[in-house]
């Protein structure tokens, strides 16, 4: 499949533990619309440079949106670290740097969060963890395939039944991969000894919870693997959401099961400004539709995010969305 390259600045910030995070601003095209800008938190070990997010941000950009991507920590080749640390799975202070960044460069922009997979849970999260004190500019938020308890998830995952371990190996894989690509500063004599971290556990990690036993838990000061999974689940953040958000699920993702998707389901009928919308098919993260051979560039994922955001856009300036309960169920 074909996807656009979009042209974009990319813009630095020094964070206090000594880390420099970057995210990538793409202007918009076209002038459909007012100054919406839409935060983009990418999946597990993604960046602006990846597939589905280049497609989303062009046709968004296409239609009047301005799109700032978050770049998670040592997901971009080109972008060493200065600092022993990489992004997570529940941590939100890189998301949280972006969207005050973004704020404070475009004053008057109304800010509408978009995360993918890893990065659904960690908008969930952030919007959970700042409650009634969310910056009024932020408009809602919107989740795509993500699993909300990442403890239970993480079991499902160690199954065989529809390849899931194998999906997990690829994905741990890949974070071990950034890991030892910036093993210089990630496992330097300092920082083993500081963390007690084993380089050999490290390598020899063959599923993410061993991966994070190695590592993740020890560097972030968690006792345990099962501490870390329960703070990092964004279910647990869901009711201090104060925002609209919609939530995006497909009953043949292989990575996220059905009975991961019971809770948000329950939560949709239950909490105000919510509304979720579960298709049949779609996979993980891979709605495409089209050609006999070749998919089409511009996805039916693509199209609904953007009319999504459209429909919390309006939705916030009308507050219609006050005192409404949304469940949304498309098959």
């Amino acid at each position: 499949m074909k996807s656009p390259w979009p042209r974009g600045e990319r813009s630095e910030i020094f964070l206090q533990d000594g880390s420099m995070l970057t995210y990538d601003v793409y202007q918009r095209l076209s002038n459909e619309r007012g100054d919406v800008t839409i935060v983009i938190v990418p999946g597990i070990c993604n960046s602006s440079e990846s597939v589905y997010v280049r497609t989303f941000v062009y046709y968004a950009q296409c239609h009047g949106y301005r799109c700032a991507v978050l770049n998670h920590l040592g997901a971009l080749e080109s972008v060493k670290l200065t600092a022993p640390r990489i992004f997570t799975y529940g941590h939100t202070d890189d998301l949280r740097a972006v969207v005050k960044h973004v704020s404070k460069r475009y004053p008057s922009t109304k800010v509408i969060l978009l995360g993918y997979s890893l990065g659904g849970n960690l908008i969930t999260k952030y919007l959970g963890e700042e409650g009634e004190n969310v910056a009024k500019n932020i408009a809602g938020g919107v989740s795509v395939c993500q699993g909300y308890d990442v403890l239970e998830g993480t079991r499902w995952l160690l199954q065989w039944s529809n390849f899931r371990r194998i999906y997990l190996y690829f994905i741990t894989e890949a974070v071990k991969a950034l890991i030892l690509r910036h093993r210089k500063i990630l496992l330097s004599e300092p920082t083993k000894q500081k963390y007690q971290l084993n380089e050999k556990d490290i390598v020899s990690a063959a599923t993410l919870p061993e991966l994070d036993e190695a590592y993740t838990r020890k560097v972030h000061n968690f006792k345990s693997v099962t501490e870390f999974y329960q703070w990092t689940s964004s279910i647990n953040y869901l009711s201090q959401i104060q925002v609209p958000q919609l939530f995006l699920n497909a009953l043949d993702d292989p990575l996220i099961p059905e009975p991961l998707l019971v809770p948000i389901r329950d939560h949709a009928q239950k909490k105000l400004k919510t509304a979720y919308i579960e298709t049949d098919y779609g996979g993980h993260l891979a709605f495409y539709e089209g050609g006999f051979i070749f998919p089409n560039t511009i996805t039916w994922l693509d199209r609904t995010l953007l009319n999504a955001i459209g429909a919390l856009d309006e939705l916030e300036k009308t507050q219609l969305i006050e005192g409404t309960k949304n469940l949304c169920i498309v098959q």
